[in-house]
């Protein structure tokens, strides 16, 4: 296993991956909410970037238009492609963000699909499966995997909808923190459950809710309630070999400080 960082797609790319290899690491994850930066001249700016820097984009982390609400409440009715009102237009979006990852020859595709449905007789249930098998094939058909990132739904819930896509090349990027953030999971136990569709993971660190309407809160990796020790333990188990890429959504020095920190806390327990 080997650590990175996510980073924002954008002009300054290779200021972004000086400062990557700056601090001891050379993978990342790629994020964007922009499908304007979705370019032939960006894609070549990131592929010149990659090898002047020597750098592996593991994943491509697609976002979506339209409203976002990050909460229990009005998440529900904006997150993903859950929302039916939204649906058509993000799943072009992340189509065309598919087809973006192809020109940088990334293999993983990553996304938050919304809270899906616990209930599989849900009148949406089909629709947002149906939308999710039309956006899964354009990646197989550009060499892809499609990765839920989790968090707004169960193991269980996410399990059910890998199998009922039905496709060899859809897994899943687990976020640990944000498990515990959305309350959905203990992460250690979640591998048990999703252990085998695990192709990429966040390193990221937070708290359980403290009510009913607001995420719990994030906080810098080893100060939050993940069991980090226990979490590699049981990646080494189960034989995942892919990276470990740090999230943290702050800005600014602080930011830079607590992934310099994240990256010597993970270190230590993968080569333990």
């Amino acid at each position: 296993m080997n650590v990175g960082v996510l980073i924002e797609l954008g002009r300054n790319i290779n200021e972004k991956f000086e400062e990557l290899c700056a601090m001891g690491m050379h993978s990342c994850q790629l994020v964007s909410w922009d499908e304007g930066r979705f370019t032939d001249e960006m894609a070549e700016l990131v592929n010149q970037a990659v090898v002047r820097h020597q750098v592996h984009i593991t994943a491509f982390w697609c976002g979506w238009p339209g409203p976002v609400t990050w909460d229990f409440y009005d998440g529900q009715l904006t997150l993903g492609l859950v929302p039916a009102a939204y649906r058509f237009q993000r799943l072009q979006t992340l189509m065309h963000g598919s087809d973006f990852a192809k020109k940088m020859n990334i293999r993983d595709f990553v996304t938050h699909v919304g809270y899906m449905p616990e209930n599989p007789y849900d009148e949406n249930y089909n629709g947002i499966i149906a939308a999710l098998k039309k956006l899964v094939l354009k990646c197989r058909d550009n060499g892809q995997n499609f990765l839920f990132e989790t968090g707004q739904e169960t193991p269980v819930t996410l399990k059910r909808a890998i199998e009922d896509i039905g496709y060899d090349n859809v897994g899943v990027n687990l976020d640990p923190a944000n498990l515990l953030m959305y309350g959905k999971a203990n992460p250690v136990d979640a591998l048990d459950i999703l252990g085998k569709y695990v192709l990429g993971i966040h390193g990221k660190d937070g708290m359980y809710p403290t009510d009913g309407r607001n995420l719990g809160e994030e906080k810098p990796l080893g100060e939050g309630r993940v069991d980090y020790p226990g979490f590699i333990a049981k990646l080494k188990e189960i034989g995942y070999q892919g990276d470990i890429t740090i999230e943290r959504e702050i800005s600014g020095e602080q930011q830079k400080k607590d992934i310099v920190t994240a990256k010597k806390v993970l270190e230590e327990l993968i080569h333990a």
